[in-house]
């Protein structure tokens, strides 16, 4: 005997496709949102393992430039030895003068109070050989007083390699320039213009600098002859004002001050 179907539940017969459709697609997209995500994860993971190695490699370069950078200030401290009990008349290229026969002297910087009687200096050599040298000429008379000579514990810092020389011009310019320092903060352009047109010679350009942090002064001095520059380093000590100057050969020279922007 055939089955018989009941009539009530033949209806459901065309709901059962769609049905199926629905949820493959449901299943479908539930898939694709999990590959989705696991992919996301994936990259994410990948972006992070870069960053860190990028970043260790970073931390490591630094660390290895800081360690450069600390045996390369160890060698020039090395090479400098320290000058105290120096005469105030003392200038840095007489005091450079002296230790020639050691090496070659690269860099000569006189510090200390121009009030104080005696002051005190590094000087630099190219090797340590001439540093070790330079200590034998401790007690040699230079000016009034004999001189002092240790290894140093410092390393002279560098002049700002942006105000250094740029061309032949440049360098010819800081042989006729003198650094000036200690100046009175009563003086002015004018009066130190004067004093070393009376003295030494014709000044070409002349840059006076201060703040009101610093109780002095300093100027640099641009003669029109170098041999104006040479005679105004006799003038250290001279009194300016109220207080002695102090007159060293300028490292940099002075440059015309860029014209301002117009205001609008």
């Amino acid at each position: 005997m055939a089955l018989q179907i009941p009539m009530d539940i033949l209806p459901l017969e065309g709901y059962v496709c769609p049905l199926l459709l629905i949820l493959s697609c449901f299943k479908l997209l539930v898939w694709l949102l999990v590959w989705y995500f696991l992919s996301l994860i994936k990259v994410l993971c990948l972006f992070n393992t870069a960053f860190q190695k990028r970043n260790g490699y970073s931390q490591g370069k630094r660390r290895m430039n800081c360690r450069t950078s600390n045996a390369q200030q160890d060698e020039v401290i090395r090479r400098t030895v320290y000058v105290s009990d120096i005469d105030q008349q003392v200038t840095e290229e007489q005091l450079a003068t002296l230790f020639l026969t050691c090496g070659q002297v690269v860099d000569c910087r006189i510090c200390g109070d121009p009030n104080s009687v005696l002051r005190f200096a590094f000087v630099e050599f190219t090797d340590e050989e001439g540093a070790r040298a330079a200590l034998s000429l401790a007690g040699t008379m230079l000016g009034f007083y004999p001189v002092r000579v240790l290894p140093s514990k410092t390393a002279i810092a560098p002049v700002n390699p942006t105000f250094l020389p740029r061309s032949e011009d440049e360098r010819e310019m800081c042989s006729r320039t003198i650094y000036c320092t200690n100046i009175d903060k009563k003086v002015t352009q004018g009066d130190i213009k004067l004093f070393f047109e009376s003295v030494c010679g014709e000044v070409q350009r002349l840059r006076l600098l201060g703040d009101y942090q610093h109780s002095t002064r300093i100027a640099f001095v641009e003669f029109a002859m170098a041999e104006s520059a040479i005679a105004a380093l006799n003038c250290s000590g001279a009194v300016l004002g109220s207080l002695p100057i102090r007159v060293s050969p300028s490292k940099t020279p002075v440059r015309p001050r860029a014209p301002r922007p117009p205001l609008h």
